[in-house]
């Protein structure tokens, strides 16, 4: 016995917004528009002509039974016999054209109807492609419109209270003198705001005192580190080429009463950008065999730049001489 999908009008799998006729083995030629009354009438016909069991594919097992009406029952058991009968067969159906769908034969002649569902399109991620990372080699001081160089042994500042730092060693450790932690390095920038001086020399002298203070001897919450400075004394100071503009530093050798000391530098310079403002960088290093290397101070004063200008750096007299 030949199990096959019943004759019928089903959506044509060649244009789905019409209905096309299937003769029980292959499409025909007839189509129409979804809605008609013809399909129910061949079905009919072809209930009639065909044993009701063939409408169900093999592997789903014999047809089931549907009990019928006694002879002589009554008008309303007929119809509620005949809708059990009819709900049966419309399954029959939908059971056989989904089994037939999945067949490899040539879905325009042989291949069964069958409703197909669309596949859903392709989702999209909803996250936008990450921003572009920074240079990891430098530190972006967009207030004063520099750029500095991040040199080995050398980290952006995590856990620092000051915003004018911008870079430190990493690490830290306690402090000789009152309790607290220390690093071993720091490098802090800033726009001269305190005084309207316009000498780059006089603001470097003038700055280089408060920057030894605050970093050996009595710090912004008052305690005193290296429990104070016992001398200092002028290691370098002179003109200095940074971002392309005319500066001047001044590097002092402090000691303190506790831990080796260290030194600072305070160079003054105008900015590139907007008002041209005049800008700070100081240095902080202590001295001795942890502290990093003096000749960091040279290496991250040349590397300095106008933000956006990587070819404009320290030039004649950015050199600083050799200290002791």
């Amino acid at each position: 016995m030949s199990m096959t999908t019943p004759p019928g009008w089903y959506r044509d799998p060649s244009a789905p917004h019409a209905e096309r006729w299937w003769d029980g083995t292959a499409w025909t030629e007839h189509r129409r528009t979804p809605g008609t009354q013809q399909q129910e009438l061949h079905q009919q016909q072809y209930r009639q002509q065909q044993p009701y069991a063939q409408s169900y594919p093999q592997s789903y097992g014999p047809a089931p039974t549907v009990p019928m009406p006694a002879a002589g029952g009554s008008g309303r058991a007929k119809a509620v016999a005949l809708t059990t009968a009819a709900a049966v067969l419309v399954a029959a159906i939908v059971t056989g054209a989904v089994v037939l769908s999945k067949g490899d034969g040539d879905p325009g002649a042989a291949t069964a109807p069958t409703d197909s569902v669309p596949a859903a399109p392709p989702s999209s991620s909803s996250e936008s492609a990450p921003e572009p990372s920074a240079d990891p080699g430098l530190v972006v001081d967009e207030l004063n419109g520099i750029t500095l160089p991040l040199l080995d042994g050398w980290v952006r500042p995590e856990n620092v209270s000051d915003t004018d730092v911008v870079m430190t060693t990493p690490g830290t450790y306690d402090c000789p003198g009152d309790d607290g932690l220390c690093r071993h390095g720091t490098v802090l920038s800033r726009t001269v705001t305190a005084n309207d001086e316009k000498s780059t020399a006089a603001l470097a002298r003038d700055d280089i005192s408060d920057a030894a203070d605050l970093a050996y001897d009595r710090n912004r919450v008052d305690e005193r580190p290296f429990n104070g400075i016992t001398s200092h004394r002028l290691v370098e100071q002179g003109p200095v080429a940074v971002a392309g503009r005319t500066g001047y530093f001044v590097r002092w050798r402090v000691r303190t009463e506790a831990g080796p000391g260290g030194y600072v530098q305070s160079m003054a310079f105008p900015s590139s950008v907007g008002s041209e403002s005049l800008v700070m960088v100081r240095f902080v290093f202590d001295a001795g065999a942890e502290g990093p290397p003096l000749a960091d101070m040279d290496r991250i004063t040349k590397g300095i730049r106008p933000v956006g200008d990587e070819d404009t750096g320290g030039g004649v007299g950015s050199s600083i001489g050799p200290t002791q």
